[in-house]
């Protein structure tokens, strides 16, 4: 190809020198005479534009019959349409609605503690009792005063339907009569203050007051219960997902000390951006049948903020930029025995996840894109596609 070009190249110059008969350029130049020199110039370009045409037709020729040419080597993939999930990354912390620190409502001794560290417990078991300091002796003293009254309000009842006795006894008596009742159960609320029972069922996580310790309400802590079963994870999230970020999204949760993953759901979003750090609340309910999961432990989380039912995923490596700061990339056209035309596309690119990019615009489902080599290549290259 090279010695056909060449040949070629040699005798335009030695047309143009002057060749045979005729005058050489230099000649004519010399002899300043407009329209001669003229007409050789178009003589010259007509013969240039005729050898032009020639090569291009030698050089087709030479490409269709020579097996040794360099073509740039490259391999690629289909673009097809996918589910494309796009999630955000936070850290959150596990929590428990069912943890309780019991404190004791009633002062005195702590007289009997019932339970043990790591026992399980039902939701109004009897954990301790608290000495009630002489109530219990008070109350029966009063159910007797109570039992005198009630008979004495009934006796007068009866005679004043019977219109015997006057108005005022039986007011009198009615009265006494409550004073008791009410007396009475107040005492039985100030003693059932002394029984500490179980707000939910759960496990003792601990027992911080021994049996025999003085106690006093919003000054002693009696025992920590906590129920496992119902835990969630609390996390903070930017104001800017605000809007994709809402109740039954999806959630990928890992908990690296336990090196376990869990599939949820987002079960609620708060109403309140937090003005110190423009993020607001979400919860995240996770399984805790084994009961390995514990109040505080961290977790990773990944949210689904944005699903595309049919995206065109891409390797970010294979994407370029022009000096406009378009995203362009290559695909095949033209294809015939893994041999075929690179072609630049201009692209529009979306969501990222991982080492993979949405494409929104500039190829097709199904084009076929140059993966290796995209870097090498130039617009209109020949190219031949290396199969797997």
């Amino acid at each position: 190809m090279k010695k056909v070009i060449s040949i070629l190249t040699l005798s335009i110059v030695l047309f143009a020198c002057g060749g045979g008969d005729e005058k050489s350029v230099e000649e004519i130049i010399a002899g300043n005479n407009l329209d001669e020199i003229r007409a050789k110039k178009e003589a010259i370009s007509a013969l240039h534009t005729t050898y032009e045409e020639q090569l291009e037709l030698l050089n087709a020729k030479i490409a269709a019959l020579d097996t040794n040419k360099k073509i740039a080597l490259i391999s690629s993939f289909t673009a097809k349409e996918e589910i494309f999930n796009h999630y955000i990354e936070l850290q959150g912390n596990v929590s428990t609605n069912n943890l309780v620190v019991i404190m004791p409502e009633a002062p005195g001794v702590l007289k009997t503690v019932f339970v043990k560290e790591g026992q399980s417990v039902t939701k109004g078991q009897q954990l301790a009792k608290i000495d009630d300091g002489g109530l219990s002796p008070q109350l029966a003293q009063m159910k007797i005063q109570a039992d005198l009254a009630k008979t004495t309000f009934e006796r007068q009842e009866r005679l004043w339907k019977q219109k015997v006795g006057s108005e005022m006894q039986y007011l009198q008596a009615k009265t006494n009569y409550e004073a008791q009742e009410k007396a009475v159960k107040q005492i039985e609320e100030q003693i059932a203050k002394t029984v500490v029972l179980a707000p939910f069922s759960g496990v003792i996580d601990e027992v911080i007051t021994k049996q025999g310790n003085m106690v006093s309400p919003g000054m002693n802590q009696l025992f920590r219960i906590v129920n496992l079963n119902e835990m969630y994870i609390e996390t903070n999230v930017p104001e800017r997902h605000i809007t994709s970020v809402t109740m039954g999204k999806s959630v990928e949760v890992e908990l690296p000390v336990l090196t376990e993953k869990l599939q949820t759901k987002v079960t609620q979003v708060g109403s309140f951006i937090n003005p110190a750090n423009r993020t607001f609340k979400v919860e995240i309910p996770v399984s805790n049948e084994s009961k390995k999961i514990k109040p505080n432990l961290t977790a990773k989380i990944r949210i689904n903020d944005y699903t595309n039912e049919k995206a065109l995923l891409i390797p970010q490596s294979i994407i370029s930029e022009n000096a406009n700061g378009e995203e362009y990339l290559y695909v095949i056209e033209n294809k015939s025995n893994n041999v075929g035309t690179a072609k630049k596309r201009i692209i529009e690119t979306g969501q990222t996840e991982g080492d993979y990019i949405e494409v929104l615009n500039g190829i097709d489902n199904g084009a076929e894109v140059i993966l290796e080599g995209a870097r090498s290549i130039k617009d209109g290259q020949e190219v031949r596609v290396i199969t797997q």
